[in-house]
C-alpha cells in the first residue's frame, strides 16, 4: 500500500511517499525536502508571516500533486507540524486554509510527541534502540531522546539565528552570547543523559546534521546513501563551527552540500550540535537522513 507523510517544520517541509506491508516495513518511493522558512519571525512576533505562508502553501500544493501522482490521497496523508505551529497565534487559521486548498489535514505535535516520533523514525536499519539516542535540531526546537524518554527544548537554528546571529559574518560578541544561551538551555539535559541505561551512541537527524555531513564529504549534491551512517566526531563539528563563524552568507553558500535556504542558519544549528555533544559527553554522532516523517508514518 502506498502511504505518505509530511513533516512541516520551522525551516523545511518534508514529504515521504513509501510503500508499506503488513509488517509496517517501509520501502521509499520518493522523499522530498523544501526550504519554506515557515517560522520566519515567529520567535519575535508569535505570528506566521504572509510571505512564509505563501511559500508554504505553494510547496504543499506541489506535494499534493506528487501524492496523487503516486497513487495515494492527500486526505489520508499523515501530516504533522512542529515548533512554529505551537508558537504562532494564527496557526489554526493557516492550517484550515491548508486543508481547504490541498486536502492535507495537519496535527500539531507537542514537544514530547515530536521527540517520540523522531526517535522512532530517526534510527537507521540495524541500529539498536536500547543503545541509541537521537538528536533532532530543528528551526524552532531541538529534541533529544533515548530509550528512557527525552526532552524538547525551545532551541532551534532559525530561532537562535534571529535572536543572536544578526551580522554577516557574525561578530564575536554575537557568537559568545549565542553559545552562552545554548549552554544554559542544554544544561538541564545532563540529568536526562545520566539516566540512560547504557552508554548510548548519538544519532543526529534533520537538516543541520545532513548538511554538515554533505559538507564533510564534499558532496556536490545531496546523496542519502552516502550520508546515512556517516560518523562525525565532536572535533569535526567544532571545526565546522569555527569555519562557519568567520564566513559570510555567500561564502557559506559556496561550500559543498550547503543550500542557499540553509546557509544563514547553519552556524546556529552546528553550534547546537557541538554544544550538545560537548555538554552531554558524546564523542561522536552518526548522521541519519530519516526522522520525524518516518516516525509519523510508522
Amino acid at each position: 500500500m502506498i502511504r505518505s507523510s509530511i513533516d512541516l517544520g520551522t525551516n523545511t517541509c518534508l514529504l515521504l511517499i513509501a510503500e508499506t506491508d503488513s509488517a509496517r516495513a517501509l520501502r521509499i518511493v520518493s522523499d522530498h525536502s523544501t526550504v519554506v522558512r515557515l517560522g520566519q519571525g515567529v520567535d519575535d512576533r508569535r505570528e506566521l508571516h504572509p510571505e512564509a505562508i505563501a511559500r508554504t502553501l505553494a510547496c504543499l500544493a506541489d506535494y499534493a500533486a506528487k501524492v496523487s501522482q503516486a497513487g495515494a490521497r492527500p486526505e489520508e496523508t499523515v501530516c504533522v507540524a512542529t515548533s512554529q505551529a505551537r508558537d504562532a497565534r494564527n496557526g489554526g487559521e493557516f492550517f484550515a486554509r491548508v486543508e481547504k486548498e490541498t486536502g492535507f489535514r495537519f496535527r500539531v505535535l507537542s514537544g514530547d510527541e515530536e521527540a517520540r516520533m523522531t526517535f522512532l523514525g530517526g534510527l537507521l536499519p540495524g541500529m539498536d534502540p536500547e543503545s541509541s539516542a537521537v538528536i533532532d535540531i530543528g528551526g524552532g526546537s531541538t529534541e533529544i531522546i533515548g530509550s528512557r524518554g527525552g526532552q524538547s527544548v525551545d532551541l532551534g537554528c532559525v530561532r537562535f539565528t534571529e535572536r543572536y546571529l544578526k551580522s554577516d559574518p557574525v561578530t564575536d560578541s554575537e557568537f559568545w552570547d549565542c553559545q552562552e544561551a545554548i549552554d544554559a538551555l542544554l544544561e538541564p539535559l545532563r540529568a536526562w543523559r545520566d539516566a540512560q541505561p547504557r552508554e548510548p551512541r548519538l544519532v543526529a537527524v534533520a537538516g543541520t546534521a545532513t548538511t554538515l555531513a554533505a559538507w564533510h564529504l564534499g558532496l556536490p549534491r545531496f546523496d542519502a546513501a552516502r550520508i546515512d551512517g556517516l560518523t562525525l566526531s565532536r572535533g569535526d563539528v567544532h571545526r565546522m563551527v569555527e569555519e562557519l563563524k568567520w564566513r559570510d552568507h555567500d561564502e557559506r553558500c559556496a561550500l559543498p552540500g550547503v543550500e542557499k535556504g540553509r546557509a544563514d542558519v547553519l552556524l546556529a544549528g552546528a553550534m547546537i550540535l557541538w554544544r550538545a555533544m560537548e555538554l552531554l559527553s558524546f564523542p561522536e554522532c552518526r548522521v541519519s537522513t530519516r526522522g520525524l516523517r518516518f516516525g509519523a508514518l510508522l
